[in-house]
């Protein structure tokens, strides 16, 4: 099921309204300022709001229906040992890259943050250790957490649902692995409808961001959104791709033009949540991938998978403790590395959490106090640009997982060629 068919001429086709949409919006919020901002916000909430609407029922049916086709716990933990393990080398891979980064150009050292504009944090609640993120998991009431889109919580019933059909008998299995079948089917059906809207949404997103923002404030942090920038662009295009071609035997390129319309929506977006839905259908779709994998890896990718979140927490501790003078040896940086990589792990899938997260690993190696809030509200008055990259990132790794471990479950289809 393709979103445009084939051989449709390149204007017809949703990536390219897309990016024309977010150009479009970059000079409409460039000439009408604030004023086109406060009257065009209300279409890219809207947008957001119809992502989200869709993103629990479309998470639960689709990891219930996936869980239930896999069979055996055997073969569920399987797939999640994979997925975990694939999770785990990209972020330290990603984090890796920051913290070779940060150490060579040493942003901090050459930054005039008193010039920046303070910012205020927005209000985000993230788990403080691995027992919060444990305890986050197991959901005392799972119609609540479904309400509060606490996807760890919704995963985990998923999956403990899924199972629990395997292991009924053959009639009662058949009814509920048909039922889950066709809700999964109904919400894509939704899903593809809220897609085709995306381009008026992303004007509305982009349209509101210059108009409010401008581009006067990246000044002062230059040097910081440089590097960060070389940081995830050296993830997306080079450590990615032979992640891809080694462990998957997968093109690259293939998989990335296939990929086109889940990375500028989650450009756009600043949200892998938000993205998921369109996620979900592209893997499918245009990737390959089955959904006995996809339903398995996307909605855990979206909730714990943050390369790009992991890469910036650990380049913006470091840039912090370069920028107040504070120098930090081998084993505060590995301690950075690893705080790093569970913080990443604990951040909301929603526009510049991981700016908030960044304290738990400042807190880690001791920098606490005025100073640091102050240069990470600095970071924060030009991060809308820096997640959407960062967002983008994330979204591709997890796109990059389900193809690589659908190739190791023997799915041959996977990336075969682009599907215009």
């Amino acid at each position: 099921m393709n979103l445009i068919a084939t051989g449709a001429v390149w204007w017809k086709k949703l990536h390219w309204q897309i990016l024309i949409a977010m150009v479009i919006g970059i000079g409409a919020g460039m000439i009408g300022g604030e004023p086109l901002a406060d009257n065009v916000e209300w279409i890219g909430q809207l947008f957001m709001k119809l992502l989200r609407m869709v993103i629990v029922p479309l998470v639960f049916t689709s990891i219930v229906a996936g869980v239930a086709s896999v069979g055996s716990g055997r073969a569920v933990g399987r797939l999640f040992s994979k997925t975990l393990g694939y999770y785990v080398l990209t972020s330290l891979l990603a984090i890796t890259t920051g913290l070779i980064l940060v150490n060579i150009f040493r942003p901090g050292e050459k930054t005039d943050v008193a010039n920046a504009i303070q910012a205020d944090m927005p209000d985000i609640r993230t788990p403080s250790s691995p027992v919060d993120i444990l305890m986050d998991i197991v959901p005392a009431n799972v119609i609540e957490a479904a309400a509060g889109a606490q996807m760890l919580a919704v995963i985990f019933f998923s999956i403990i649902l899924g199972l629990a059909i395997v292991g009924l008998p053959e009639k009662p299995q058949t009814t509920l692995r048909n039922f889950f079948d066709a809700a999964f089917q109904a919400m894509m059906k939704i899903t593809t409808g809220v897609i085709m809207v995306a381009p008026i949404g992303v004007f509305g997103l982009i349209a509101t961001l210059v108009g409010r923002t401008g581009f006067e404030t990246f000044g002062a942090l230059g040097l910081y959104m440089f590097v960060l920038s070389l940081g995830l662009t050296i993830h997306l295009f080079v450590t990615l791709p032979l992640v891809l071609f080694f462990l998957g035997r997968i093109n690259p390129i293939i998989h990335f033009r296939n990929m086109i319309e889940p990375l500028v929506t989650a450009f756009s977006t600043a949200s892998s949540g938000a993205t998921l839905p369109v996620t979900m259908q592209t893997v499918e779709t245009r990737v390959g991938v089955s959904n006995r994998v996809s339903s398995f890896t996307l909605p855990m990718g979206a909730t714990i998978n943050m390369d790009g979140t992991a890469l910036y927490e650990c380049l913006g501790a470091i840039f912090i403790a370069q920028a107040l003078g504070v120098s930090l040896g081998f084993t505060d940086q590995v301690v950075v590395v690893f705080t790093a990589l569970l913080a990443s792990i604990g951040a909301a899938a929603i526009p510049s959490a991981g700016l908030v997260v960044i304290f738990i690993v400042l807190e880690a190696v001791g920098l606490t106090g005025a100073g640091p809030a102050f240069i990470v509200g600095a970071m924060l008055a030009i991060d809308r640009p820096l997640d959407m990259f960062r967002t983008a990132v994330n979204v591709y790794s997890d796109s990059c997982g389900a193809a690589i471990i659908a190739r190791s479950e023997g799915e041959e289809n996977v990336d075969t060629h682009v599907v215009t």
